[in-house]
C-alpha cells in the first residue's frame, strides 16, 4: 500500500473498523496457503505407517482445516462473512514432517485469503494436537500465502 492510500481498516479517526463490502458485485475468487509441521524421524514413521495413537492424523487435520476456512470470521473479527464455496485441505507427509496446502473458493463481493490462511493454520494446529503425545517438540512453520485470484486487486502469485 503506498503512502497516499488511506488503510482500508481504519475509520478517519484512526479506530479499526470493518470495511464496507456492500456495492462490491460478487466475482469468483480464490485463494491457496501452505504451511509445515515440522517432525522428528520417528513421528514421521508413525505418520507413515499408521501407528500414531489417537488415529488418522491427516483425515482429522483436513477436516479440521474445512471446518476452519468456514468459521473464520469467528475467529478474526473484521474479516467478513462470506460464502465458502470451496474448501481443499491437502496434506503431504515428508521426510521432515508434514506439508499442508489449502485452497478456498467463493463467488462473493471480498476475497478468502484469511480463510486459507486459517484452513492451514488450524490444520497443522490440529496435526500438532494428534501427534504431541509422543513428542512435544513438533513445530508449525511457515505457513503464508501463496496464490489469489479475482477481485479488484487481480491475480497474485508468491
Amino acid at each position: 500500500m503506498s503512502s497516499d492510500q488511506p488503510f482500508t481498516h481504519l475509520d478517519n479517526a484512526g479506530a479499526a473498523r470493518m470495511v464496507d463490502v456492500t456495492e462490491k458485485s460478487p466475482t469468483v475468487r480464490s485463494a491457496t496457503a501452505t504451511g509445515f509441521v515440522r517432525c522428528e524421524p520417528h513421528i514421521v514413521a508413525a505418520l507413515r505407517d499408521g501407528s500414531t495413537p489417537k488415529g488418522d492424523v491427516l483425515a482429522v487435520a483436513r477436516i479440521a482445516g474445512i471446518a476452519a476456512a468456514k468459521r473464520t470470521p469467528e475467529l478474526l473479527p473484521l474479516a467478513h462473512v462470506i460464502g465458502v464455496h470451496g474448501a481443499a485441505v491437502d496434506l503431504d507427509i515428508t521426510d521432515d514432517g508434514v506439508a499442508i496446502e489449502a485452497t478456498v473458493r467463493t463467488a462473493d463481493r471480498t476475497g478468502v485469503e484469511m480463510e486459507a490462511l486459517t484452513a492451514v493454520s488450524v490444520a497443522a494446529l490440529s496435526v500438532v494436537d494428534m501427534v504431541k503425545g509422543l513428542d512435544k517438540s513438533v513445530t508449525v512453520e511457515q505457513i503464508r500465502l501463496t496464490r489469489k485470484t479475482g477481485g479488484k486487486s487481480g491475480d497474485w502469485v508468491r
